[in-house]
């Protein structure tokens, strides 16, 4: 399977972002910049982090990398920050995640590693033995394994002036994983690193070691990048595998007083970056003294953005009004606003015909932009998949409307939508409403739920409404497609709606919280409200399963399952449901992402067995999650237990789920 980060490289130049450490340097009180970690801010000043993301996003950045440069032990150590590393790494990857979603924008998210800090000079003297370099990968692969558990795409390794120190790096990530890496070195103004290395040899033995990128970073300005870069393309050009990478500086700086300047201008920059591009240099963006100016330079020098991105920034508007305004003539005009007989849906007459279907979630993005989640809709439409499920701001946590972006999905990708409807966020009469619009709209496969806890999320000390549970949800709904609304008014016509409900698999017989199941049952409105319950987990869940089901949910939805002996408990216990049931199921990345999720995610078990083989793939735990994915799925569709999946990704790898529907489809 090949990385989305090289298959883009394949077709032009990504533009990387430009120098965080700058513009926190520029940022921060003055004293206390020039004695600050940079790396720590992530923690200390989370906020300033994710802005400078946003702003390089927003300048047209493809790829933007973590503040994690020097957050490895032996220069975490140097501010008593040794214990950070794990905490530093991750934390800063979410930050650029953050960014990322609250701009819509699909770029990729690399994980930065510079040199371990140690003495240069205790490098250069010989003394080289095989300890002293496994304590050096040791390090690198200590502050990598951060980096893959907050999910990056790709690694680079930059600014580095030793090519053994940088041999290490690259055999660190190599060990822990098969991200694609990029991996660049510091040259002097004589073309040269500083132990006289060539970059047409350096360039070689990166490629050599398993460095799918290979540049120059840092130390000088665009002109000596540029030679250096020419050199390396003669070196790799019979490794067509193999691309190349420049991050130049803003020029030599100048000191004035206690700030370095830096003198290359946006527009010179702007010219290097075609310059760079006719150089065949697939990877372009800036370091020391480069800031958001720059980048927006270089975007518009070499070329607009994609159409994906640029369907929903603000220069589109104007261009796409008329053709939007026809469209959604063109959609009204197509279903009539008044009334007519109910209609299926196409998820609906695929599961009434028996047809086994595989959707794929997708969370609605944090921001203003979809153009990220419309590209990742795109990818796994790509594999085969016509169905996307999209959640209610899950957690918890604000994100877009699910009714907006199932509107969006459908129009620009026509992807049929399940969308998930909680009732925390809503009042009866506000539920009421929104289904009427989405009815309006087209979207009307809808999973009722109760919702995430408030308090998970991120406004804890608001209350939930929940006039209703998922019970009543799909009674309203069942009403609705009677004709009438929850107080028994005519809605002047049948509505169509396809009515899905969710299953915990992953039940224990443990007795549950008493106060919490007191207030579920007064919330229903049930007699025994104030009796004593005496009911386990599992018991609750079945009750609750045959309540939706007499209620006349019309397909079931569980949480995802990692061993087919769950699912096979419940059918023993319940019997093969009337209704189709759909399989849930996020592919595992590695041995750290079963972990979180066995660990720290309600509703969602690991078996030990699959967690031990997690363990055991070490850095091919992609592929054997997405392996094992498959094979449950394959099992449980050969047994005629379920009738379809719904995957859904971690970390915004489209391309796992994409993989394992194919495999499904096909």
């Amino acid at each position: 399977m090949k990385e989305p980060f090289l298959e883009r490289l394949q077709q032009g130049p990504l533009l990387a972002d430009g120098a965080m450490g700058t513009l926190l340097y520029s940022r921060l009180p003055g004293a206390a910049a020039r004695a600050r970690c940079f790396d720590e801010v992530t923690l200390s000043r989370p906020e300033l982090v994710r802005a400078i993301h946003q702003e390089y996003i927003r300048a047209g950045a493809q790829v933007i990398e973590t503040n994690t440069f020097g957050a490895n032990r032996a220069k975490l150590a140097n501010y008593d920050l040794a214990d950070k590393v794990h905490e530093i790494n991750v934390a800063a990857v979410r930050l650029a995640r953050e960014a990322r979603e609250i701009t819509g924008e699909s770029v990729f998210l690399a994980g930065a590693v510079g040199p371990s800090g140690r003495p240069l000079q205790a490098l250069l003297t010989g003394e080289r033995d095989e300890q002293r370099m496994l304590e050096l990968r040791a390090i690198f692969r200590e502050q990598v394994e951060g980096l893959l558990e907050g999910g990056v795409d790709l690694i680079i390794l930059e600014t580095f002036s030793d090519l053994t120190e940088l041999r290490q790096a690259l055999l660190a990530v190599r060990e822990c994983c098969d991200l694609p890496v990029v991996a660049q070195m510091s040259f002097g103004e004589d073309g040269r690193t500083l132990a006289g290395q060539s970059p047409a040899r350096v360039a070689l033995m990166l490629a050599e070691l398993g460095a799918n990128v290979v540049g120059a970073n840092c130390s000088v300005g665009p002109s000596g990048t540029l030679d250096v870069l020419e050199e390396m393309a003669v070196a790799v050009q019979r490794l067509p595998q193999v691309a190349l990478s420049a991050q130049p500086n803003a020029g030599l700086p100048s000191r004035i007083e206690q700030r370095f300047l830096y003198v290359s201008t946006p527009e010179y920059f702007a010219d290097y970056a075609q310059r760079f591009a006719s150089a065949g240099v697939r990877l372009i963006g800036g370091c020391c003294g480069t800031t958001p100016r720059h980048i927006l330079a270089m975007r518009q020098a070499l070329g607009d953005r994609t159409l994906t991105q640029m369907l929903f920034t603000g220069a589109s508007v104007a261009l796409t009004a008329a053709a939007s305004k026809a469209a959604s003539a063109a959609v009204l005009e197509e279903e009539e606003v008044a009334p007519k007989a109910r209609t299926p849906t196409r998820l609906q007459q695929k599961l009434e015909a028996g047809e086994f279907v595989v959707m794929v979630e997708l969370d609605p993005p944090k921001g203003l932009n979809p153009a990220k989640i419309l590209e990742g809709a795109r990818q796994v439409k790509e594999a085969g998949v016509e169905f996307i499920n999209i959640a209610d701001s899950p957690m918890a946590r604000v994100r877009m409307s699910c009714l907006s972006l199932a509107r969006l999905i459908r129009d620009y990708l026509d992807l049929e939508a399940i969308i998930h409807f909680t009732t925390r966020d809503r009042n009866l009469m506000g539920l009421q409403s929104d289904l009427l619009g989405a009815h309006a709209l087209g979207i009307r496969n809808i999973l009722a739920l109760t919702g995430d806890p408030i308090h998970a999320g991120d406004y804890p000390n608001l209350t939930g409404i929940w006039n209703v549970d998922s019970v009543g949800l799909i009674r309203i709904l069942k009403g609705m497609n009677e004709g009438h609304d929850a107080a028994g008014a005519s809605l002047g016509g049948e509505a169509s709606f396809y009515v899905g409900a969710g299953l915990n698999l992953n039940m224990s017989e443990d007795s549950i919280d008493l106060d919490r199941e007191r207030s579920r049952r007064k919330l229903q409105g049930a007699a025994e409200a104030n009796e004593e319950p005496r009911i386990s987990e599992i018991e609750l869940e079945l009750e609750r399963y045959d309540r939706k089901l007499a209620a006349g949910a019309d397909y079931i939805m569980t949480q995802p399952i990692y061993d087919i002996a769950v699912l096979e408990r419940f059918l023993e216990r319940k019997g093969k449901p009337s209704v189709p049931l759909i399989l849930g199921m996020i592919p595992l990345h590695s041995f750290r992402h079963a972990e979180r999720l066995h660990n720290e995610v309600a509703g969602i078990t690991i078996s030990d067995v699959v967690r031990e083989q997690m363990r055991e793939a070490g850095e091919h735990g992609r592929e054997v999650g997405m392996e094992l994915a498959r094979q449950l799925l394959v099992e449980a569709k050969a047994r005629g237990y379920i009738q379809g999946c719904y995957l859904m990704p971690s970390f915004g790898r489209y391309d796992v789920v994409s993989s394992v529907a194919r495999s499904l489809l096909g």
